[in-house]
């Protein structure tokens, strides 16, 4: 299973290979034709001589206009040994396999995603005998997604906002939202998906408050009731739950920030019983210089 960031970065397309192309087209507005079958490959590009090559995930994806090579490289820095290596590989996967090679780039650094964005021009000035323009996908063009509906909607995209954003200041926002978007899938998808985002989030205090989430999840898919519950889809008891988290919370990214929080603004949250209300006091936490200001704009 992965163990770091780098492979859990790429690792999410193989997981749910239609959300790659899905990004192209919320993430990237790259068209893309529509998918209509997906093969993890072999991502050895190691050649007879002594030689290693190797991308971190291939995939082939079968389209009415014909067959694509999507080529996912997770990456946490500059390494500008990257730009001999992908134009290599992109050349070599059309040799091999006769159909159009994709680079995609995804980064949890935005530094990097703008480095990685830049084209690579190999031949005469201006006369390129060859161009790779990679596709990259980083914290600035994935869309922070933190509330539950939003995440419920796409879980997939969710996580992979969750690990995109893992190294951030807004980590926190994300992931209770996710926990409770989770609960929709299976338990084995929600283990998977699980320890990718734990694999990408860098701040210990979020990495713990994962955990915590995580060892709610177990226990929802674990327990018979819970599953019952879930089974039937009761909606007062979604609701309520919806509540309850998003209010905990509000309380947890304040507590996070080391923003000091007092019984009576404690008690108001906790009180809260408009979801609405709760996301948008979620969001102010993130900035909030006193707990007070979440109600700032309330007429409170």
């Amino acid at each position: 299973m992965v163990s770091s960031s780098h492979e859990a970065l790429h690792w999410v397309f193989q997981k749910d290979p239609a959300l790659l192309t899905r990004a192209f087209q919320s993430v990237l507005h790259v068209p893309f034709p529509e998918p209509r079958d997906f093969a993890v490959l072999n991502a050895d590009l190691t050649e007879i001589e002594p030689v290693e090559r190797r991308v971190d995930t291939l995939m082939r994806v079968e389209t009415d206009e014909g067959p694509y090579l999507l080529v996912v490289e997770a990456q946490g820095k500059k390494d500008e040994k990257k730009r001999g290596s992908w134009p290599y590989y992109l050349s070599y996967l059309y040799e091999k396999y006769r159909c159009e090679p994709v680079l995609v780039v995804i980064t949890q650094n935005s530094a990097t995603a703008r480095w990685a964005a830049q084209p690579i021009r190999r031949g005469l000035p201006g006369w390129d005998s060859m161009t790779v323009r990679p596709l990259v996908i980083g914290p600035d063009n994935v869309p922070l997604i933190a509330g539950e509906r939003e995440a419920e909607r796409d879980v997939p995209l969710a996580v992979l906002s969750a690990m995109t954003h893992g190294r951030g200041a807004k980590a926190a926002a994300i992931l209770e939202p996710l926990a409770f978007a989770l609960r929709t899938v299976d338990g084995e998808s929600a283990a998977v998906f699980g320890q990718l985002v734990e694999s990408c989030l860098g701040d210990p205090v979020a990495k713990e408050i994962w955990r915590d989430l995580m060892s709610e999840i177990r226990y929802f898919f674990n327990n018979p009731v819970a599953e019952k519950v879930r089974e039937e889809g009761r909606v007062e008891g979604r609701e309520e739950g919806r509540l309850e988290d998003r209010a905990e919370m509000t309380l947890r990214i304040l507590e996070w920030r080391a923003v000091p929080v007092s019984a009576v603004v404690r008690e108001r949250v906790l009180a809260c019983s408009d979801l609405d209300q709760l996301e948008d006091w979620a969001q102010r936490a993130l900035t909030a210089e006193r707990a007070e200001d979440l109600f700032a704009v309330d007429g409170a």
